[in-house]
């Protein structure tokens, strides 16, 4: 009859474990199933769904990354790997495990060999959507250079970590970090110049509590000018990045390829220009409404229609856009917008009452009495009365 480990093996086997850093993770030592998409491969409990779902996405996110780098996959030794927790408490461990602290949500671990290069993800990922977004971006970009520019790498990720996906549509939105905008507004005279964020890693210039917010605004800049010079800068970045250089080295070689062609002061001055000009979605809106009630309509709509490239989900410039198309007595227009804001999330009551004045101006009376009906029973104590004055009127 086979016995069990005996007391003194078990202790010798315990501080072995010990010598070695302490007990071994235990999900590690399990067999995790291992399932292939496109790009990537998932080690979880998932469901076969959640993981068909994931991949999905993950394969989306590739794609998406590559229109703009035009890496060659070919290039990878093998596919991405992620590593996928639906416990807190297993994923806080494993990542705990591997750099000695908690990162929430999302977490990619760089060992320089693909095989162990992980992305390490809290299931489900949508709470997690902006850290996920952020740190795949990095295991994108490492898999194919993986010591890239701080600038590159760390502006990337801030850039990307506004590309979400919707699982229930299967679709992915953007909407542009700002995060940073304020606070670099806030630095005045001592913004980084472009120079300086370029070539950091040669020369190291700027305070690291700036670093991640010049990397940014630098990469901000290259992909939205209108300059093609400046965006050729920023593609032959992409050919000219070598997988076999670190991150000085790398650095360097963009510096002899690139320093001489630009003019370093005028750089600057385009660069500091961009920023000023650049607004965060609430001034956009306060811009807009301030123009509105000036009756400034043709500035108001600018300010509104800047407001939608940030963010496309809010209901506020949908609403005032179709104030806009009603003053100008565009009322089928004013219909689209009112009822696009209230499919993002205006208020009903606010939304009906509009829709209700529109249809009204535009000669459509069943139309506008739903609308106003429907106004007066969400929010009684604002629009009854003015209802109950309108609807008499339709008699």
């Amino acid at each position: 009859m086979k016995k069990g480990i005996g007391l003194k093996k078990g202790w010798l086997l315990f501080f072995y474990c010990m010598a070695l850093g302490g007990i071994p993770y235990l999900w590690a030592q399990e067999t995790i199933p291992v399932t292939e998409g496109t790009y990537y491969r998932i080690s979880s409990r998932l469901s076969a769904e959640e993981v068909k779902t994931l991949l999905q996405e993950m394969d989306g996110r590739f794609t998406l990354y590559n229109r703009l780098f035009h890496f060659s996959p070919e290039s990878l030794s093998q596919k991405l790997n992620l590593r996928v927790f639906t416990s807190e408490k297993e994923y806080n461990e494993y990542v705990t495990s591997k750099i000695g602290q908690i990162r929430e949500g999302a977490v990619y671990l760089h060992y320089g060999d693909p095989a162990l290069n992980e992305l390490v993800l809290r299931y489900p990922t949508t709470p997690y959507g902006k850290i996920m977004a952020h740190q795949s971006c990095i295991q994108f970009l490492r898999a194919f250079i993986p010591n890239p520019p701080t600038w590159l790498q760390e502006g990337m990720a801030i850039y990307f970590s506004g590309l979400l996906y919707n699982q229930e549509k299967g679709e992915f939105t953007y909407e542009e970090n700002l995060s940073w905008l304020p606070t670099i507004k806030s630095w005045g005279k001592e913004v980084p110049v472009p120079t300086d964020i370029l070539f950091h890693d040669v020369t190291p210039t700027i305070p690291q509590t700036k670093v991640q917010g010049a990397a940014w605004a630098l990469v901000s800049f290259l992909l939205n000018t209108d300059n093609e010079e400046y965006r050729r800068l920023l593609y032959e970045t992409f050919i000219l990045l070598s997988p076999t250089l670190d991150r000085k080295a790398n650095s360097l070689l963009l510096e002899k390829r690139l320093g001489p062609w630009f003019d370093k002061e005028l750089f600057s001055q385009d660069f500091l220009a961009y920023l000023g000009s650049r607004k965060t979605f609430t001034e956009l809106i306060e811009e807009g409404r301030r123009a509105y009630n000036e009756k400034n309509y043709a500035q108001a709509e600018r300010a509104f229609n800047e407001s939608l490239r940030i963010k496309q989900d809010h209901y506020a410039p949908y609403y005032y856009l179709g104030l806009l198309a009603y003053e100008q007595k565009l009322y089928d227009l004013a219909e689209q917008q009112y009822l696009a804001a209230l499919n993002y999330g205006a208020d009903k009551a606010l939304l009906n009452y509009a829709l209700g004045l529109n249809a009204l101006a535009a000669n459509k009376k069943d139309a506008a009495r739903t609308y106003l009906i429907q106004a007066a029973e969400a929010a009684p104590q604002r629009y009854k009365t003015k209802v109950d004055e309108i609807l008499s009127r339709l008699k």
